[in-house]
């Protein structure tokens, strides 16, 4: 294995926040079996409100960050526009250099305000990374992966809309290294996303309530391959699924719940236990299984994501992580929230309580988020988010006044 793939490696286990098998006295090493994909970094919540919530926001009420949860919720945003800013300190228990940073907008087009199109970019450093070879120091490095999209969605009917976004994806953990001759370059990829959205209004007894569902399918497309096509890895192709219901509790205060469930659309790496590696032909199989899975393309790799689990319909169930989370608004000025995520250990377990607060005054909005994990020993523990929203048609009227 080459030194970059060596890196590449540590760098996903780390941004991943997987818990060491170790400890969790209940999963045991040749159980531990979390889906592997390149540039996990895309699946990290960029903003404060759906990391609040517990990583949640497939059917939420629209905002700005709407292009990472379910894109095809602009097309039924109150506002014609929007931008926002989200930084967020990650592992801020263990480095002080790795942050995450996105830059999110929609504007509403066409006269019947059916329509909007949204773009957004998103950089993670990862901080700086010293090279060591047989305890000699080579090469300081800065690793960083990017992520440009551009999105459209459209109302199909009253009640339904649909999204599509178009991505580029550059992962560079490029180096020179003298000594062994290797070369590399960054890896890109493009992909796609399709979402749908749901609203209706149903009345219960004299309160006008609000029910939505939604979908998406984030990052459908290509691998990346971190030393020339040698090996490669899946994008992390996901399903989101969710639900939420808001409903007055008195004038001016309402209560939002929801609920969404995920899962990676990546085929199982095959594991060694599942084979009887003390013999020729328990090799030969392995070998031939792995070398199957490594030839599987992006797009046959999403079918077989939900039948490959080598325990089964079982260990297909546990793939799925489970968001639940509230939103307590008052006069859409002030919002509290709650939330929880649950990953099963066997997959990864990082499992974690959110909680936020948000500050609306027209133009501005300010929201932060703050995340508690389960287990103390988690470098996910104690991750700050901090997003700052603009309204255009706030900041139009405020221009308007001023004139």
């Amino acid at each position: 294995m080459t030194k970059l793939i060596r890196i590449a490696l540590c760098l996903v286990a780390l941004l991943a926040g997987s818990r060491l098998q170790a400890q969790d006295s209940d999963i045991k090493d040749q159980d531990f079996n979390p889906v592997s994909t390149g540039v996990t970094t895309l699946g990290i919540a960029p903003d404060a409100r759906g990391s609040a919530l517990g990583n949640l926001g497939a059917a939420t009420d629209p905002d700005v960050n709407s292009q990472f949860w379910n894109p095809s919720k602009y097309a039924f945003a109150y506002s014609n526009g929007g931008v926002a800013l989200s930084y967020t300190p990650w592992l801020r228990k263990i480095v002080n250099d790795i942050f995450l940073a996105d830059l999110t907008g929609f504007w509403k087009i066409g006269r019947d305000d059916n329509q909007a199109v949204s773009a957004s970019f998103r950089y993670f450093s990862l901080g700086e990374v010293t090279l060591n070879e047989f305890d000699t120091s080579l090469e300081t490095i800065h690793p960083y992966e990017m992520a440009l999209d551009l999105g459209y969605s459209r109302k199909l009917s009253e009640k339904f809309s649909m999204g599509i976004v178009l991505r580029y994806i550059l992962s560079d953990l490029s180096y020179s290294d003298a000594l062994s001759a290797e070369t590399n370059s960054a890896a890109s990829a493009f992909s796609a996303d399709i979402s749908g959205y749901f609203v209706s209004y149903p009345m219960i007894g004299r309160n006008e309530c609000q029910f939505a569902w939604g979908f998406d399918v984030s990052n459908i497309g290509t691998k990346v391959s971190y030393d020339h096509g040698a090996t490669t890895a899946f994008l992390p192709t996901n399903l989101r699924l969710g639900t939420s219901f808001m409903f007055p509790l008195a004038d001016y205060n309402t209560l939002a719940l929801g609920l969404d469930l995920n899962k990676l659309l990546v085929p199982t790496r095959p594991r060694t236990k599942d084979f009887d590696m003390s013999t020729p032909e328990g090799q030969l199989a392995y070998e031939e299984a792995l070398n199957k899975w490594e030839n599987t393309s992006s797009f046959s790799g999403i079918f077989k994501s939900f039948s490959d689990a080598p325990g089964g319909f079982g260990e297909e169930l546990k793939e799925i992580n489970v968001s639940l989370g509230a939103e307590y608004a008052y006069n859409q000025q002030f919002f509290a929230r709650m939330g929880y995520n649950y990953e099963n250990a066997m997959k990864g377990g990082r499992s974690y309580f959110g909680f936020g607060a948000g500050f609306s005054l027209n133009v501005v909005r300010l929201d932060a988020s703050y995340m508690l994990a389960t287990a103390s020993s988690s470098p996910l523990d104690q991750t700050l988010r901090f997003t700052l929203s603009f309204d255009m048609d706030g900041l139009k009227d405020l221009i308007g006044r001023r004139k």
